[in-house]
């Protein structure tokens, strides 16, 4: 792995994203995200240098001191020191900031005592700097920077994991471990502004990564299921196959949509931030920032959109997915952890919601407003008429969407009130919803622009489209049934029930013949061709 991302290092690869005064190429968020997602699909590596590159560099690079960032920077970008990122504990996954590791500063104030333990540390065999959180004065949640090999900092043997295998994971220990008052990283008591900021970027990068994974792993379900001949026929051309292909490969679609769409959008605030005279260390964190929501769906969806592709991709290799001659079952493995890390899926479903509550709270967007607007809607008769105009219909199903998620999401929040927080079935059923329309929109999006473009596969697009809209329609349906029926009853409860089905309500389309469509086009291609 070390020899691996020295090669990447040596290529300019480890410093895609990091400014020319470190080493690195200085290169836009979107032609990071583009390198992050075409490493995708190295397994293990992609793990190690997403870590180096993202948790393990980003915060030096965004919150050091111009001494820090001098210091250690350039080596960074080229790979000469690999970067690591300590957060989690024994008793703190998801509740990062019940971490028990002190950082008690030394009689003469020039050293902080680190005593404590890390556990799951990628990169920890053979990191060379560490980012670490440690409680400072007590409560003070704070970052500091440890080198390797500061004494008292000791480690614990390679952990045996179900899948990335090439991937250091190992414990940290530290007794009395004492680093330079310099190294503190941020302000003291700050550093949660440092561990979130940070995963805000991170969830969009595993978005990225997975999608490089499933669009490999597509790739070798397609050929294989060419190769593969049952009753004198290749299995390709077996509908069952060729559904699983097709669906592989609009989930794909859903979530590549849904990145580059937030990856421009970064880029744009970022672009606007350095405009308004914004420093460079606040520009892609305040952008990453203001699309938080976003970054949290995608970590969900890109992370669950590889899981379905590699576990449907094991399917189709039938007993052969199962050994491990077979790439297809490392993929099956590797994917399983990326529901886990940056935040568990249930974590930033929660946090969906949860982020857009507050934004509410605080003024930033108007959620009560249009959500009682639906409700008053629900009263009129519904609209009615065709616009002949092209994309209208998935635009007008798409807005219902919206109005159906507003309607549940308006209804939770003015009858549960602060005891919504406590109600995590309800919040994950509305962010489901959310991811839904989000990915509806995105997809529906990128096909109208093929079509302006006449892309040679914009009518592909669209039935990619169509059939996601057909199936969003019923999950969102489903989850918005569970959502209404835990918190209201009677009248109020088959009032709200029947604007979900108003809402919820799509055309006729034959999504069998679509599919074989979009499968027709992956086998000639024999790879997704988006």
């Amino acid at each position: 792995m070390q020899s691996l991302l020295d090669k990447a290092g040596a290529l300019g690869l480890l410093g895609v994203a990091f400014p020319e005064e470190y080493g690195g190429l200085g290169k836009d968020f979107v032609t990071a995200t583009l390198v992050n997602e075409n490493l995708g699909a190295g397994h293990s590596f992609s793990v190690a240098m997403a870590a180096h590159t993202g948790i393990g560099s980003l915060p030096i690079l965004y919150f050091g001191t111009p001494e820090q960032k001098k210091k250690y920077m350039p080596k960074l970008a080229t790979g000469e020191m690999k970067g690591a990122y300590a957060l989690t504990e024994p008793g703190s996954g998801s509740d990062a900031l019940a971490a028990k590791t002190t950082a008690t500063l030394s009689p003469d104030g020039k050293q902080y005592i680190l005593n404590g333990q890390k556990i799951w540390i990628t990169n920890a065999g053979f990191a060379d700097i560490f980012t670490v959180f440690a409680k400072a004065d007590g409560d003070k949640f704070s970052a500091f920077i440890v080198e390797r090999n500061t004494p008292g900092l000791s480690f614990g043997e390679e952990e045996h994991k179900m899948g990335i295998k090439g991937s250091s994971t190992r414990q940290l220990f530290f007794e009395n471990c004492a680093i330079p008052k310099e190294n503190l990283l941020g302000e003291i008591g700050r550093g949660h502004i440092i561990a979130f900021n940070i995963l805000n970027i991170g969830r969009l990068k595993l978005c990225a990564a997975a999608l490089g994974g499933a669009k490999f792993a597509l790739q070798q379900t397609i050929e294989y299921a060419i190769a593969r001949e049952q009753f004198k026929t290749s299995i390709a051309q077996f509908g069952a196959i060729q559904y699983k292909l097709a669906e592989m490969a609009i989930r794909a679609f859903g979530a590549d949509s849904a990145l580059y769409r937030t990856a421009k959008w970064i880029d744009e605030k970022e672009q606007a931030l350095r405009g308004a005279g914004k420093p460079e260390s606040e520009t892609l964190l305040g952008a990453a920032e203001e699309f938080a929501i976003e970054c949290a769906m995608l970590k969900v969806i890109g992370s669950e959109a590889l899981n379905y592709i590699v576990d449907e991709g094991v399917q189709v290799h039938g007993g052969n997915g199962y050994s491990d001659d077979y790439d297809i079952s490392r993929s099956y493995r590797d994917s399983r952890i990326n529901r886990i890390f940056e935040g568990t899926n249930e974590i930033n479903r929660l946090l969906i919601l949860d982020m857009y509550l507050k934004r509410a709270m605080k003024g930033r967007m108007d959620l009560l407003t249009p959500a009682m607007g639906i409700q008053k809607e629900l009263m009129s008769i519904p609209e009615t008429g065709n616009d002949d105009t092209p994309f209208a219909t998935e635009q007008k199903i798409i807005t219902h969407f919206k109005k159906a998620i507003l309607l549940c999401a308006g209804a939770a929040a003015q009858k549960l009130m602060t005891k919504l927080e406590q109600e995590e079935e309800i919040l994950m059923n509305i962010a489901d919803m959310i991811m839904e329309a989000f990915q509806a929109e995105s997809m529906l999006l990128r096909a109208m622009k093929m079509k302006k473009n006449d892309h040679s596969n914009a009518d592909i697009a669209l039935d990619t489209v169509r059939v996601f809209i057909s199936d969003a329609a019923d999950r969102i349906a489903h989850s918005g049934k569970d959502a209404i029926n835990s918190f209201a009853e009677g009248d109020e409860q088959r009032l709200m029930l029947m604007g979900l089905k108003r809402f919820t309500k799509t055309e006729n389309f034959n999504t069998k013949d679509a599919r074989r469509r979009i499968a027709a086009k992956l086998i000639q291609s024999r790879k997704y061709f988006f």
